[in-house]
């Protein structure tokens, strides 16, 4: 190594020395270059640099080749810092030990510090001389085309595909990088030029990179997929995009998750670019004859891309429910199947409750025979037992509803279990969408129904306890079919918030509260006689009454009639200013905010209800119940398919051109041949419309020159331009439209 850099000083010494021993190091300069070097490579001596053989110094470095020593220091400096900044790169992946290996490695091969170096010309030598093996690796598994990509060195790579194509495919054979192909990392680099170059050589686009650094992990940072096109779409580069689906690559690719490049693109954090990407894949997914739309392509649990941005948030995702489709769509399945359906399975419901209720209130009770305990005892009926409960007309009675509470219930769990093992309990449960929580509520009280049943037939005492729980649960589930009314199905959704939000958080802090005051109540009473003041005189006792006082259901105990302890005083008082004046009206503020913002998001969660409620339905009634919605192409000519009638509405950007048009004629109505013209050319843009709502080719006319006007008009004239190439310029196949980019940096779709 050291050889190297001293050459430019003594350099026929060093070739005529011919032993592989080093010569002394020099002081002055080389030595605080050599410490440079060793605090930039983070190495504590210069025994771990690897040393390099006297036929590479000769083939890189040639000898009397008239360099200054400053050129020779230049280069070696050059490669230290570009290696410094390459593990900088993945010093979040790899740790200290593999980046001073991956550094000696680099060293250790020429053929890789030349492909680092850019360096063609000892490329070239060492190829043609076969010097070194072609296929050597670096510690992460790279070969000599990885690096010169990693470096964006499109010569180096240009000379290995070249003298050696089979680099093209070969992978990172590390755990870490497995997989990763040179084309995967010229595609994160956005070098366009090298991606073309390793296409036109042959470079696989369906190669998959599958190390555990491209995992979906909370330990890695990003998730780019497998796929080369995943990679290029993650990145942003629509050129990038368009070659490899020239070259071949399949957009329908799916990784080890299931996920095709869509679901890849809703996991990404920058939505832009992430939905300029969306309509750029699906405008190539619409020229193909597929059965199935990409966006409809499930992964391995179940979800669209839509379904995926619901999962994990994607605010971005809902705005397509505010699109005239979807809206008509949702809207005529709502309105025509999916409400009458949701009210008749409500009033079902409420019948079924009904007569539940009913069977708990005249269950089989008779006098007790054993005689009293105590003055506390206050039991006067008890639980008849199985050969004694159906004896009566009476209790036929009862045995049916009985049957029907019990058929209800094994019905109510079988229907929720498929939706559990296809979603997940987590996302099943935690979606207040969803409904969530009752889910919970109705797979709870239909464990006590049951409950209850085996406890009836093996004449267990004690089937009340179940018995109440499942009337509790039972009933707040009736508020679950609240959601089909517009004005009642919000306030679910706020009273869920607020339980499970607002008051969970309290309750925890009440908790505390309550534990420390009741214990200091217990200790100052415990001396007391419970006769004079028995509110605290044994610990749950304490307990309950403080959680009273908490709630400001009892006032605070007292007796005049007697001494109180001192500290009862004080303690009270305490205990009055932070239960009752501070966490009481915490608990209503939060209360409070969150109603605020429930309110004000009421459309987009009754919107939200009604396809989550539509859905659900589609899946769990039978298909005959539920007709295909829309009118068929048949009766029109146009094939199989189906269609929807939507609201015809002005195009807003029609709109803003006939402005535009209009303030142009009357600035230059002095003109009458260029009156003519906009005339002529506004009246092709009607008929220009008019073809594009049938889906004609456009006229020859929408290619239309900026108007002439006076210089006070050369804003509108700019304006025009970027409205006249953005709006008529390309035809409307769901790309994204860069020529209506206003200063704000909004982009319109077409």
């Amino acid at each position: 190594m050291w050889n190297i850099m001293k050459k430019g000083k003594r350099g026929e010494e060093l070739h005529q020395q011919g032993s592989g021993t080093e010569p002394p190091e020099p002081s002055g300069m080389w030595c605080r270059l050599k410490e440079a070097i060793y605090k930039i490579l983070r190495l504590p001596s210069g025994a771990q640099v690897g040393k390099e053989k006297k036929h590479t110094q000769m083939l890189l470095y040639p000898a009397a080749d008239g360099k200054p020593a400053s050129w020779h220091i230049w280069h070696i400096g050059k490669a230290i810092w570009g290696l410094h900044t390459f593990h900088q790169l993945h010093s979040w992946l790899i740790s200290e030990p593999e980046r001073n290996d991956t550094r000696a490695r680099i060293w250790e091969y020429p053929l890789l510090l030349a492909a680092k170096e850019n360096d063609v010309k000892a490329l070239n030598k060492l190829l043609k001389n076969g010097a070194c093996e072609v296929l050597q690796r670096g510690a992460m598994g790279e070969t000599a085309l990885h690096i010169a990509a990693l470096s964006d060195n499109l010569e180096a790579a240009l000379v290995l595909m070249e003298a050696a194509p089979e680099l093209v495919f070969e992978p990172m054979t590390s755990e870490l990088f497995e997989g990763q192909t040179a084309l995967h990392v010229a595609i994160m680099n956005q070098n366009v030029n090298l991606v073309r170059a390793l296409l036109a050589h042959g470079a696989s686009v369906s190669a998959r990179a599958t190390g555990t650094a491209f995992h979906r992990s909370p330990h890695n940072r990003i998730y780019f997929g497998e796929h080369p096109l995943s990679f290029a779409a993650c990145v942003g580069s629509e050129e990038i995009v368009r070659l490899l689906i020239e070259h071949g690559a399949d957009t329908r690719a799916q990784d080890s998750l299931g996920n095709t490049v869509l679901h890849i693109l809703i996991l990404q954090p920058n939505k832009t670019f992430a939905c300029q990407m969306y309509n750029l894949l699906l405008s190539y997914d619409g020229r193909g004859n597929h059965l199935q739309s990409l966006d409809l392509v499930p992964n391995l649990q179940g979800l669209t891309p839509f379904k995926l941005a619901g999962v994990e948030g994607n605010t971005v995702a809902r705005q397509i429910l505010d699109q005239t489709p979807v809206k008509e769509l949702v809207s005529l399945k709502w309105k025509r199947y999916g409400q009458p359906y949701f009210c008749m399975l409500g009033a079902i419901y409420l019948l079924y409750m009904i007569c539940f209720t009913m069977c708990c209130i005249y269950r089989p009770l008779k006098p007790i025979t054993s005689n009293c305990t105590g003055a506390e005892d206050i039991i006067i009926l008890q639980q008849k037992l199985l050969q004694e409960a159906y004896l009566t007309p009476k209790d036929g009675i009862r045995l049916v509803g009985e049957l029907v509470s019990v058929v209800g219930a094994v019905i109510l769990l079988l229907a929720e279990i498929p939706d559990i093992l296809r979603v997940g309990f987590t996302c099943f449960f935690g979606q207040t969408i969803l409904g969530g929580p009752f889910h919970v509520i109705t797979i709870t009280y239909s464990c006590m129904v049951l409950v209850t049943m085996v406890m009836r037939l093996t004449n267990t005492e004690g089937e009340a306890v179940p018995m109440s729980f499942a009337l509790v649960l039972g009933w707040c589930n009736v508020m679950y079919f609240a959601r089909g009314f517009q004005m009642l199905g919000p306030f679910t959704i706020m009273i869920q918030k607020m339980i499970f939000g607002d008051l969970m958080r309290f309750c925890w802090l009440m908790a505390v509260v309550i534990l420390g005051f009741a214990s200091a109540f217990y200790i100052i009473f415990q001396t007391e006689s419970p006769k004079e003041l028995g509110h605290f005189h044994d610990y749950p006792m304490a307990l309950f009454s403080t959680f009273e006082l908490f709630l400001t259901v009892i006032d605070g105990p007292a007796n005049y009639d007697v001494n109180l302890p001192f500290m009862y005083s004080l303690t009270y008082a305490a205990f009055a200013i932070i239960a009752t004046l501070l966490m009481l009206n915490l608990l209503i503020a939060m209360m409070g905010d969150t109603h605020w913002r429930v309110a004000h998001e009421r459309d987009e969660l009754w919107r939200a209800q009604v396809v989550a409620t539509t859905v659900m339905l589609e899946r769990k009634m039978p298909r005959c119940l539920w007709p295909r919605s829309g009118i068929c192409g048949r009766e029109y000519g146009l094939g199989d398919r189906w269609f929807l009638r939507v609201e015809d509405k002005q195009d807003l950007n029609q709109q803003r051109l006939r402005r535009y048009a209009q303030i142009f004629h009357n600035q230059g109505s002095d003109d009458e041949a260029d009156k003519a013209s906009e005339l002529g050319k506004e009246s092709a843009l009607d008929k220009d419309a008019e073809r594009l709502q049938l889906g004609l080719p456009f006229s020859p006319y929408l290619s239309l020159a900026t108007p002439s006007v006076s210089r006070s008009t050369s804003r509108s004239s700019t304006n025009w331009e970027r409205l006249r190439q953005g709006t008529l310029g390309r035809e409307l196949k769901g790309v994204l439209n860069r020529g209506l980019e206003d200063g704000e940096g909004w982009e319109y779709q077409i």
